[in-house]
């Protein structure tokens, strides 16, 4: 696909919020390039430590944020880090909201040392996927960042599970939708177990922004559409194309008068 300035985009948001999970590197594993990534982002989802992050990367990936007006989450995954938080766990309620709280607590803390602010929780993997479909999960998760500070919004799967019931909660929900993912016909993403599931090509991921800024649609891996609502899109930061998506994504923004968000 090219990218050419008459595409139509008259109903496309003039201003959007680009997310990507960051601080994920410990010791001596690095995963993705913050640095490289953090300007090109309004909103970024720093690991916790449990399936990625140390404590120095994250009060580095923190600093990095506030230099940039990026809107800070806290990204808490299930205690996996030999997998990195994707693959499920079948956890006790109370064990799985004190783990979540935990983490929720460690990033709070660090941020409002640097005189940042905490803005929302975004689950990592296996439990970002599980919360969207599973009752029981979503609910641990809701109870977890309310206990907590029921100022926190979630960002989560448009659509999904944890989304509907946000609203008993009385908590804010940031609804996500992925650039960089395959989704199903039933709405959810394309497990990474299978081929494609994950987007490198910088223009098919312009293809799939363009298309939901337009028409609020996604292509399916069936090869049908689905309609979804989005208040953020997210670029992975460990997928090793994330640059370049993100250089050709902010090209085709720039020709279209599309600014990203700024935070104060």
């Amino acid at each position: 696909m090219t990218i050419e300035p008459s595409t139509n985009v008259q109903n496309a948001q003039n201003i959007l919020d680009i997310n990507s999970d960051m601080g994920e590197s410990f010791g001596d594993m690095i995963v993705g390039d913050d640095q490289l990534l953090m300007p090109l982002v309004s909103s970024a989802n720093i690991a916790c430590g449990f399936h990625g992050g140390d404590p120095m990367v994250i009060e580095r990936t923190v600093d990095m944020a506030l230099t940039h007006q990026v809107r800070i989450g806290a990204h808490p995954s299930y205690p996996d880090r030999e997998n990195f938080g994707r693959v499920f766990m079948n956890m006790e309620t109370t064990a799985l909201k004190s783990t979540i709280k935990y983490q929720i607590g460690a990033m709070q803390g660090l941020v409002h040392s640097k005189g940042g602010h905490l803005a929302y929780v975004k689950p990592h993997g296996a439990l970002y996927n599980h919360a969207a479909k599973e009752e029981s999960v979503a609910h641990a998760v809701l109870e977890a960042v309310s206990e907590m500070d029921d100022q926190l919004s979630i960002m989560g799967l448009s659509g999904s599970v944890i989304a509907s019931l946000s609203k008993e909660y009385k908590i804010g929900f940031i609804r996500e939708t992925f650039l960089d993912r395959r989704y199903q016909d039933d709405g959810s993403l394309v497990s990474r177990g299978e081929s494609g599931a994950v987007i490198e090509d910088p223009m098919q991921a312009v293809e799939q922004l363009m298309l939901l800024l337009t028409q609020r649609l996604v292509r399916t891996k069936e090869g049908g559409v689905v309609k979804v609502e989005a208040d953020t899109y997210c670029i992975h930061g460990d997928n090793p194309k994330a640059h370049e998506i993100l250089v050709a994504i902010h090209r085709w923004m720039s020709l279209h008068g599309i600014e990203i968000k700024k935070w104060k």
